[in-house]
């Protein structure tokens, strides 16, 4: 059985999307003509991506709860190099 390529993958093919003006002129002034179909597919597979995550998230709280929001801001501290008592910190 045949599988369907990921996000990303593939041959291109053109499709026909319906846009607001003011947004086509903001794209092709961001990207140029010829790049706005490069730029367009970023976006689909960035918000593809976050759709996916968020999908990942809310499965995992099914099964285990919530997330713990003070465990989650201190992880992001951690990462942010923001520990508490750090010297480093400022």
């Amino acid at each position: 059985m045949p599988t369907s390529p990921l996000p990303g993958e593939g041959p291109v093919r053109p499709v026909s999307v319906s846009l607001h003006e003011g947004t086509i002129a903001a794209l092709k002034a961001r990207t140029g003509k010829r790049g706005m179909s490069a730029y367009v597919e970023s976006l689909i597979q960035r918000q593809l991506e976050r759709d996916r995550l968020r999908e990942l998230i809310e499965d995992a709280e099914a099964e285990h709860g919530p997330v713990d929001q003070s465990a989650v801001n201190a992880k992001r501290a951690i990462l942010r190099g923001e520990t508490a008592g750090s010297a480093d910190a400022a």
